[in-house]
């Protein structure tokens, strides 16, 4: 009978974990589920030894920590290679332990990211809580919610990120006339006021630079033969914490009509009001998204301050404007 991939990797994850010094290719091949019964004692194992190289790939990919041991005896044979997974690096620390019911919502929220871009990011998660061996008493809810991405950019930034490897794209920034192409280390992909961002370093800058990933132009590809370190830990809480440093950072100061949209949907977000004036304060993270947002009420807002702010939005109905010319329609 043929083993399903989910059992496979998970025979594999075990016997790995279960050997203090390593288990030899062959020794996996010849004893490890979804290995074993294809195994052919007289050697003819290729197609099966593709197998293990590309579930060895699919294992890291899960966050796993799958290492190689090579032997003293025989340096540089890759027959002698043992493979293993360090127990004290799979394991939660001591002081970190679930009940059934919090393992229950964390399942809960693995499970919410079911779409294909996320689905490994889903299935990490999920493969580390069931490695715990502690069963929820129930199940919390009958179905989850599902969240979805519509950058195309994100799936190959984060299979770039897991896999270390450097990436090219075309960015569009705000104030240039055509696209540039960037060449980056990718080191977080993060969600801030409901965009997706990269957080990567700037190989051409030398420098790190964080990206907003709508404005990726085309497609993203890898750069061959290329790799870095892995991030620092706790990047993704830095990458956040200093965009909402920079949103705290820029206020915006507007006029609206009473009892418009732009009153109603913008006053929702306000960090300050005078209900008299008819003025709010708002704060913002991109300016020229902000700009986009605000020309879209037209003259039901004003901007105040600050001036650059002001001038942006005049650009834009300006451009509005002309494209409406009545000589200019058909």
């Amino acid at each position: 009978m043929k083993v399903p991939v989910e059992d496979r990797l998970f025979s594999l994850v075990l016997a790995l974990l279960a050997t203090e010094t390593g288990l030899l290719k062959s020794e996996i091949l010849s004893t490890v589920r979804g290995y074993a019964e294809r195994f052919d004692a007289s050697g003819a194992n290729a197609n099966l030894e593709r197998q293990f190289e590309r579930d060895k790939d699919d294992i890291r990919e899960l966050g796993i920590p799958l290492e190689t041991v090579e032997s003293p005896d025989r340096p540089g044979d890759n027959q002698a290679l043992r493979y293993r997974i360090p127990k004290g690096q799979y394991e939660l620390p001591e002081e970190v332990r679930f009940t059934p019911d919090e393992l229950a919502l964390l399942g809960l929220a693995a499970e919410v990211w079911r779409e294909a871009s996320l689905s490994a990011d889903s299935q990490r998660a999920l493969t580390k809580l069931r490695s715990l061996g502690i069963e929820p008493h129930e199940p919390v809810i009958g179905y989850a919610p599902r969240l979805r991405v519509r950058d195309a950019a994100f799936e190959p930034l984060r299979q770039a990120l897991d896999r270390r490897q450097a990436v090219r794209f075309r960015y569009f920034k705000p104030g240039e006339q055509a696209p540039r192409q960037r060449t980056a280390n990718p080191l977080a992909v993060v969600l801030h006021e409901g965009r997706w961002h990269l957080h990567a370093f700037d190989l051409d800058a030398q420098e790190p630079r964080t990206f907003l990933l709508s404005r990726i132009v085309g497609e993203v590809t890898t750069v061959p033969g290329s790799s870095f370190e892995a991030p620092p830990p706790g990047i993704q809480d830095q990458v956040i914490a200093d965009l909402s440093a920079l949103r705290l950072a820029n206020a915006a100061d507007l006029a609206v009509t009473a009892g418009s949209d732009a009153e109603v949907r913008l006053g929702k977000r306000a960090a300050l009001r005078d209900e008299d004036a008819g003025v709010i304060r708002l704060h913002y993270t991109d300016a020229a998204i902000f700009a986009d947002e605000l020309a879209a009420y037209g003259p039901e807002v004003r901007v105040l301050s600050p001036k650059s702010l002001r001038d942006a939005v005049r650009e834009r109905l300006r451009a509005v404007a002309e494209a409406h010319r009545e000589g200019d329609i058909r």
